[in-house]
């Protein structure tokens, strides 16, 4: 070889694949057995907000093995009904009723699991993202008919959003001052149209809470899901009675639970509530 000759390069080294993860085993922990599943060995992910059971410990865990996911579209559901932010006050008289409240909890899990999945964990009405540290709630778009509060279709939305579109809640609360100011800045209504718009769904509110409403959820039927046993105690009342088994009257549960998808008060039947200007949080317009 010459002197200024290169060496051939040596051969590189053989590639070896990466060794395979198993798949991660995950759980439905019910929150009020989420100390009793821990003991038990399962550990937490928060990056999908989720149990699992460690390699070796599935045999101690194997109650609360997670069930399939939900399909994306639900029997009946209409995703195209209610985009958009907008306040969609629950009537009075369905107050402490929703699909949560009629819900096991692991099966409720399944359903908000679901929710966000599908929407790419944003928010359908803004588009704020779990990955920039938006909190999301599952929220339900109901219809109104004969007497009948329908389930039509489940949204992802944003924490503030949720808020504003519960804007008897926030007035609770004392936050409608800044849920009317991002109903705003996510709509760009202006001050006076935002006004019209609350006092509209108030008007509206009010009409629905004048008479009673009985609770169809249908539309989550034939998933496997495990309603309370209040709840399934009225669905076996209603098919002894001869009626539609997918229909679920009216349950209240119990005071402690999150209410984060209701306008509840603090129980009472007779409270009223109506367009409030001016409250603590800085009412962004004035009657």
């Amino acid at each position: 070889m010459g002197l200024f000759s290169r060496r051939p390069p040596a051969p590189a080294a053989p590639a070896f694949p990466a060794p395979r993860q198993a798949a991660r085993q995950w759980l439905d922990v019910p929150f009020s057995e989420k100390d009793e599943a821990k003991s038990a060995g399962a550990r937490w992910d928060p990056a999908t907000e989720r149990w699992y059971a460690p390699p070796g410990r599935m045999r101690q865990l194997e109650q609360w093995a997670a069930l399939p996911d939900l399909p994306d579209l639900l029997p009946g559901e209409d995703r195209t009904l209610g985009g958009g932010l907008f306040v969609d006050l629950v009537p009075q008289s369905c107050w402490w009723t929703n699909t949560r409240s009629a819900l096991r909890e692991e099966s409720w899990d399944r359903v908000r699991r679901m929710v966000y999945r599908r929407a790419g964990n944003r928010c359908e009405a803004c588009d704020a993202s779990r990955a920039d540290g938006a909190r999301l709630e599952a929220h339900e778009r109901w219809e109104y008919a004969g007497g009948v509060q329908h389930l039509r279709r489940l949204i992802c939305l944003c924490q503030p959003c949720h808020t504003t579109t519960h804007m008897g809640l926030a007035q609770i609360r004392g936050a409608a001052g800044s849920a009317a100011r991002h109903l705003m800045d996510v709509t760009h209504m202006t001050p006076a149209q935002a006004g019209a718009h609350i006092e509209a769904a108030f008007a509206t509110w009010r009409t629905r809470s004048a008479q009673s409403w009985e609770l169809d959820l249908s539309m989550l039927s034939g998933l496997g899901l495990r309603l309370t046993p209040e709840a399934a105690a009225k669905r076996d009342a209603a098919r002894r009675a001869g009626r539609d088994d997918a229909w679920v009257p009216r349950v209240m549960p119990r005071r402690d639970d999150d209410a984060d998808d209701s306008d509840p008060c603090s129980g009472a039947a007779t409270l009223t509530i109506t367009p409030v200007y001016g409250d603590g949080d800085g009412w962004p317009f004035r009657h």
